[in-house]
């Protein structure tokens, strides 16, 4: 047996409790330190989940009390003692989503971060972990879903598992419960999805679920090429109402989506709910090669004690952003027209944003932790997404290297070099690394290319790169406040306040995010103000705000009434021209002869 043990059992779901306890064979005997990470990889952000421990207690062998210390909120010190110790504690779990651990009624999640201290001096250590059922799991006939390597589980999934060591336990995420479970395999590999969630599993069109995801498995998969990273692979999945996100780990991935996102029986085609469940696992995925082997050496040593900082995420995040779409496209799901719009949809959410001339991508990374993960809502201002403006330059990299090697080399290229040279071997990547193995993969100078666009903060060339593929790129003002950019059948593009807008329970129309240099911006308004009245007319819907809005005139003047907290205000809106800020990418009415084709390779 390893000399480390952790036993965690789903002890309280009224009281959203797990039980842990953990064993020491070899202490050190001067004291042991014990920490619980800050953060969680894979999402940059200091979360704190030693915040959630209650009652953390230190013993010998023989049962005798020892006292345990805090040193600093994640970090505490045993006792001196010159043999085993076991040291137990609780968990409050009550965090609904990819990242905590969640335990209630209905099922338990957890991630190894949000559960298991580390034993420090020893986390390189094998360990072992049991899963122990408790009366309430048993009543329920509760299953355990997890990739976490068994050694001696029951048909239900509990008992004994093994981990190599303390940062690969943690990357193993588990889901107890009465989930519905789905099989498949992807170029002969077992892959499973767990959903865990109120659903009408009956009306789950599984079978088409099931083609797709084989699908994007498999081009995955065929994309970098054996031998494969993976024996098997796990989605768990939680469904909700609205939630969205996801989370990867080495051979499994932790999700949530809403129940509209599914695909049902009753559909006549793919839904955008579904086009998006289905690029979040796309996403997931791809992070098994690019992330999770892939990946900047400061995150193989990380303590997960204090934050890593990168300029790297561009690549590890924006290109696989681009992928997720694309492998979409390869796998026969998305059509050519189709993936276009979809891609015109998610370059919209860069061009949309002003901030993209305030924050490089590379700082956009370094600065993740604050300004990318703790959002406010002057964002869209000040701030750029290493995700979208990301995925932009992976599209800009893959047109301009096509271009200049006339269809020879691509983006592919680029990827395929780092896992050979760096996923494959374990080997980490150093600052500035990609951008070199960028210039060798493709064979070209792309200093400018990345001072400008990685590190400055211009917008691509778009218009001039799509155009060598036969594609026209263009940019229109937007149909209302909602237009996700891609094709319309709109004409009339009617004025913008611009602002994001919502509905108010008690019927007025409140701002979450306003932009600068745009009419409610100009005109005083702020983010959590509330319209109430146009003209003198109440407005008590977004709805018949923008259908006022479609009546009036780009350079009218409109009084407007509204409450900022529970003060009344007044000020004058001046309709400015809306700008052209939704990203339109359509096959070239003329194609030149000498067009080349994209996405051949």
């Amino acid at each position: 047996m390893p000399d480390i043990r952790y036993r965690i059992a789903p002890a309280n779901p009224n009281a959203h409790l797990f039980h842990v306890e953990l064993e020491i064979e070899q202490p050190d005997a001067s004291g042991q330190s014990l920490s619980l990470p800050n953060w969680i990889p894979g999402s940059y952000l200091i979360r704190d989940f030693s915040k959630h421990l209650i009652d953390l207690q230190a013993e010998t062998a023989s049962g005798e009390p020892l006292p345990i210390t805090p040193v600093e909120k994640s970090h505490w010190q045993v006792a001196p003692h010159n043999g085993p110790i076991k040291v137990q504690y609780d968990v409050y779990a009550w965090d609904l989503s990819v990242r905590g651990a969640h335990f209630d009624q209905t099922h338990a999640f957890f991630n190894g971060t949000s559960v298991f201290l580390a034993v420090d001096g020893q986390r390189d250590q094998a360990c072992s972990v049991e899963i122990v059922p408790s009366p309430y799991s048993e009543a329920e006939n509760w299953r355990v879903a997890t990739t976490l390597p068994p050694e001696n589980v029951n048909e239900h999934g509990f008992g004994l598992y093994h981990a190599d060591d303390y940062l690969t336990l943690i990357d193993y995420p588990v889901e107890m419960g009465c989930f519905h479970l789905l099989e498949f395999e992807a170029c002969g590999i077992p892959h499973q999805i767990a959903f865990t969630g109120k659903i009408e599993f009956h009306c789950i069109d599984k079978k088409q679920l099931l083609d797709d995801l084989t699908r994007i498995c498999e081009t995955e998969l065929e994309l970098f090429g054996q031998p494969y990273p993976i024996e098997r692979y796990l989605f768990l999945v939680t469904v909700t109402e609205k939630d969205y996100g996801g989370l990867e780990h080495r051979d499994s991935t932790a999700l949530i989506c809403a129940r509209s996102d599914l695909p049902y029986l009753n559909d006549e085609k793919r839904s955008d709910g579904y086009i998006q469940f289905l690029e979040l696992c796309s996403h997931e995925y791809f992070h098994t090669w690019n992330v999770k082997r892939i990946q900047p050496e400061i995150y193989q040593t990380a303590s997960l004690n204090e934050p890593v900082y990168t300029n790297q995420l561009w690549w590890f995040e924006g290109i696989t952003s681009f992928y997720d779409a694309q492998i979409l496209h390869r796998a026969g799901i998305l059509e050519r027209d189709n993936y276009l719009n979809q891609l015109a949809k998610e370059m919209t959410r860069v061009y949309r944003m002003p901030g993209r001339f305030k924050q490089s991508v590379a700082e956009s990374s370094f600065l993740t932790w604050t300004k990318f993960y703790q959002q406010d809502e002057n964002a869209p201002n000040a701030i750029v997404s290493y995700y979208t403006k990301g995925s932009l330059i992976a599209l800009g990299l893959d047109l301009t290297i096509r271009a200049e090697t006339q269809n020879a080399k691509s983006l592919d290229d680029v990827l395929l070099t780092l896992w050979r040279e760096y996923g494959a071997t374990g080997k980490g990547l150093q600052e500035g690394e990609i951008e070199s193995i960028c210039e060798r993969a493709s064979g070209l100078d792309l200093k400018d290319f990345f001072q400008r666009y990685l590190f400055g903060t211009e917008d691509l060339a778009f218009e001039s790169l799509f155009a060598k593929f036969g594609i026209d790129f263009t940019l229109r003002p937007a149909t209302n406040a909602k237009d996700t950019g891609g094709k319309t059948e709109q004409k009339s593009f009617p004025p913008q306040l611009g602002a994001n807008l919502v509905n108010t329970e008690h019927q007025t129309v409140k701002l979450t995010h306003v932009w600068n240099e745009q009419s409610a911006g100009q005109a005083g308004l702020a983010a959590g103000d509330e319209i109430i009245a146009l003209s003198g007319f109440k407005m008590a819907s977004v709805q018949a705000l923008e259908s006022y809005l479609a009546r009036q005139d780009i350079g009218d003047d409109i009084p407007c009434h509204y409450f900022r907290r529970d003060e009344l205000h007044e000020t004058v809106i001046h309709l400015y021209e809306p700008p052209c800020d939704r990203v339109l990418l359509e096959p070239a009415l003329k194609k030149p002869d000498e067009a080349l084709e994209w996405m051949s390779k």
